[in-house]
Parts: structure tokens; sequence; C-alpha cells
């Protein structure tokens, strides 16, 4: 399996990991619904923002449990009611209810 990476909802930059060769690493924030926010200076690229991990968050926002279920959610379910994390560089960032973009480079392969 390779990375997860994102494009940033609020300033469009490519949310490259730790491993890539890129110089700019940027700091970003993962938020919900209710106003929680996970910050993340070193991103690993492994969806994980401060401890948290960005699936098992959306099957928590999603009445589910599992980083397997918020997978399954994202990927294979075809439901347009869901609610998604956001993924942003800047903390006063409002939350949206938006899909974040996944990056088509997963962070590390520029």
């Amino acid at each position: 399996m390779g990375f997860f990476s994102w494009i940033t909802q609020d300033t469009k930059v490519s949310l490259n990991n730790i491993h890539s060769f890129q110089a700019t690493k940027i700091k970003a924030y993962m938020s919900d619904d209710k106003g929680n926010f996970w910050f993340e200076p070193n991103y690993d690229g492994y969806g994980v923002f401060a401890g948290k991990d960005y699936y098992e968050l959306f099957a928590e926002m999603n009445g589910k449990t599992t980083r397997d279920e918020g997978i399954d959610l994202d990927f294979k379910s075809g439901r347009t009611d869901l609610k998604y994390p956001n993924i942003n560089e800047n903390f006063h960032t409002e939350w949206k209810n938006e899909r974040p973009t996944d990056c088509p480079y997963q962070g590390y392969f520029y």
C-alpha cells in the first residue's frame, strides 16, 4: 500500500510527507465538524495527524468506529450523505463538509 495524502482545502497545496524529497514540508491541521482539531507538523504519510487517524475520524463522524470502516465508507460506499474531516494549513479555517482532494502524488512521488 502507498501513502495517503491530500491537497489542503484552504491553500490548495499538496500535503507532502517527511519521506518526500520535496524541500518544503507543510504543517497541517485536521479538523472535524465538532470543532476538534489535530495539528501535525511532521506528516508521516499514513493518514495520522497528532495520533488521530483520518479514516478513523471519518468513520466516527459517520457513525462507525474503525479505520477499515472509514476506508470502506470513503472508497466503496457510494454514499453522498457523509461528513468529512478537513485538512488545512491554517488553524482558523472554518470546517466545511467537503471531501479533501486526494494528492495524485501521494505526498511523495513528485
